[in-house]
This record gives structure tokens, C-alpha cells and sequence, in this order.
């Protein structure tokens, strides 16, 4: 099973910018299908963005459309979020998640992966 492991996040003001990465280790990254969620207090954990495993595809929350660009770099076994125009409404625990696929598809729910790092904190302030 891969392990994860999140960066990059950390305090920043309204319309700032922060790239997270996602680190993975123990298996091979290109094999795993790859998403990032976030989960602010006292609300559920909910889709961010989504990738394949080759990069070819990707999905997005509305409310990130425009503004988040997920990618991945499989010889580095690294997964980015770059956010851009960040809103307070932003601030969350995001996490990045892996599901071992054989195909090409994307996985939007959190409950399709089995594999969750431990999360890096994002503030925006207004």
C-alpha cells in the first residue's frame, strides 16, 4: 500500500496563492488514482480535485473551479494543488488520497480510496 505524506500549507491572506504537494511512497505512484479533499471544522470532508493515474484527466469542485489546478509528476511521485485566488472560505485541513487503479478513470467520492495522508492546514485570512 502507498504511504502519503502532505506540505505546503500554512497561513496566507485572500487572493495569495499556496502550492500543496503530496509525497508518496511504497509502491508505484502510477498505479494509484489520486485526489485531494479538505475538511474545515465541524463540516463534512468534501471533493476538492481529482486526477488519473497518467495525469490525462482531472475533475473539480465548483466551488474551485477556475482557481485550483491538481497535476502530478509520476517519476517524482508527487501530486501538487495549486491554489490560486484563495477566499476564507478556503481554510480547511486538506488531504490528498490514493485508490489503486487498473483504468484511466477518476475517483470523486471519499469514500472510493482507501489510502488518506495526514493532512496540511490551510488558513486564509480575510
Amino acid at each position: 500500500q502507498v504511504q502519503l505524506v502532505e506540505s505546503g500549507g500554512g497561513l496566507v491572506q485572500a487572493g495569495g496563492s499556496l502550492r500543496l504537494s503530496c509525497a508518496a511512497s511504497g509502491r508505484t505512484f502510477s498505479g494509484y488514482a489520486m485526489g485531494w479533499f479538505r475538511q474545515a471544522p465541524g463540516k463534512e470532508r468534501e471533493f476538492v480535485a481529482a486526477i488519473n493515474r497518467s495525469g490525462a484527466r482531472t475533475s473539480y469542485a465548483d466551488s474551485v473551479k477556475g482557481r485550483f489546478t491538481i497535476s502530478r509528476d509520476n517519476a517524482k511521485n508527487t501530486m501538487y494543488l495549486q491554489m490560486n485566488s484563495l477566499k476564507p472560505e478556503d481554510t480547511a485541513a486538506y488531504y490528498c488520497a490514493a485508490q489503486g487503479a487498473t483504468g484511466w478513470g477518476l475517483y470523486l467520492r471519499k469514500d472510493e480510496y482507501d489510502t488518506w495522508g495526514q493532512g496540511t492546514q490551510v488558513t486564509v485570512s480575510s
